[in-house]
């Protein structure tokens, strides 16, 4: 019975090919661009806000023309290690200047928060200069020889859009306690210190860097542990409006530096603003940065930091477009909802800035990135 029923499997099986030793290949293999592309085209339509097209494509990985290749290289021969060294050693000349001014000095503490914000005197008066100068320095290091500064005139009262017009740049830097700027990339931070030298919000690791973390508590730094998902965000939100709002009453306190999108874009987007910075209802300076490219683009937006960090050292020339509109003073309806004021400020922004409106956040951008670094890491 067995034998007829092999016979029978036998003539029903369809007739096996002769064996061939060539190797398979895998799906993928065959065209992962064509496999793949439709994916990342769908991705850049989604996350429109961080998404690279500069010539070292997403997260800066990109295959590079030849010539781009060659001109890589000499920069990192030449440039990097230049700009490198260049740079340190102002890092560490500053932090020198923190130290001496600094020296024999006892740092406020509130809810283990630290700084040397509100020292007075000469030793104020050396930092704020010094690390003005010094960060205007640090920019023309990395390749930023000048800078397009822009300032409107006058001021804007709440929900209120006017066209801005040029003036006196004192007129803008005077009766706010913030400034809200858009964020493209960690160089913001460079530029607003040379320019009006505030104080902003920085992960609590900072603090604890070398160098960097007494730079940091000397500009009056807020640190936030933004890991943690317990209810100290309360705390450091009552201290931001309490330093917004004193800043404001007191031009000799420090300004408050907020980002209220709380990412990076490429610059050319907007996403929602939290309303953390217009709880202290004080009025607000908006600052709109781009940085225009021809090869690598500045932005932060999805691309690893040391990446980022080399090839925009590699880049001969960067440049910065800076746009200061007025003084935003807030209506009594704005001051009593805070997010109908951060909205106002937004579509202020969007529009003087030409600034296209996103609804999307920081979970889409890691979702992005997570989905990107897998199509990317496949090919």
């Amino acid at each position: 019975m067995e034998s007829e029923l092999k016979e029978l499997n036998a003539a029903a099986a369809p007739p096996q090919p002769e064996s061939d030793s060539r190797p398979l290949l895998k799906p993928e293999s065959v065209n992962p661009v064509s496999s793949h592309s439709t994916s990342i085209d769908e991705l850049e339509k989604k996350y429109a806000p961080y998404v690279r097209f500069d010539v070292y494509g997403p997260m800066g990985r990109g295959d590079l023309p030849l010539v781009e290749k060659f001109l890589l290289g000499l920069a990192l021969i030449f440039l990097l290690p230049v700009r490198v060294a260049a740079g340190t050693a102002i890092v560490v000349f500053y932090y020198l200047i923190c130290r001496f001014c600094t020296a024999f000095l006892a740092p406020n503490r509130e809810d283990e928060l630290e700084d040397f914000a509100h020292m007075g005197g000469w030793r104020r008066a050396v930092i704020v200069r010094s690390g003005r100068f010094l960060s205007r320095v640090l920019l023309f290091v990395f390749g930023f020889y000048s800078i397009s500064d822009t300032s409107g005139g006058g001021e804007v009262d709440g929900a209120v859009i006017t066209e801005s017009a040029d003036s006196d740049e004192s007129e803008v830097l005077e009766g706010y306690g913030a400034i809200v700027s858009n964020h493209v990339s960690y160089l913001d931070i460079l530029y607003h210190m040379s320019s009006s030298f505030p104080s902003f919000v920085a992960k609590r690791s900072v603090a604890k860097l070398p160098l960097i973390g007494l730079v940091s508590k000397c500009l009056g730094c807020i640190y936030v542990q933004r890991e943690s998902k317990s209810s100290d965000f309360k705390g450091v939100s009552g201290v931001i409006t309490e330093r917004v709002q004193e800043a404001f009453q007191d031009n000799c306190a420090p300004k408050m530096l907020l980002f209220p999108e709380g990412t990076t874009t490429t610059g050319d987007y907007l996403l929602p603003f939290k309303s953390g910075a217009f709880l202290a209802k004080a009025p607000v300076v908006p600052i709109i940065l781009r940085y225009p490219y021809q090869r690598f683009s500045p932005a932060w937006d999805s691309i690893s930091g040391v990446r980022h960090v080399i090839l925009l050292l590699c880049q001969f020339v960067n440049y910065i477009e800076v746009k200061k509109l007025p003084v935003y003073h807030p209506s009594e309806q704005e001051k009593a909802d805070p997010k109908l004021y951060a909205e106002n400020v937004r579509q202020l922004m969007a529009r003087e800035g030409n600034l296209i409106l996103s609804d999307i956040g920081l979970a889409e951008k890691r979702v992005y990135h997570a989905a990107l670094n897998g199509l990317l890491c496949e090919r």
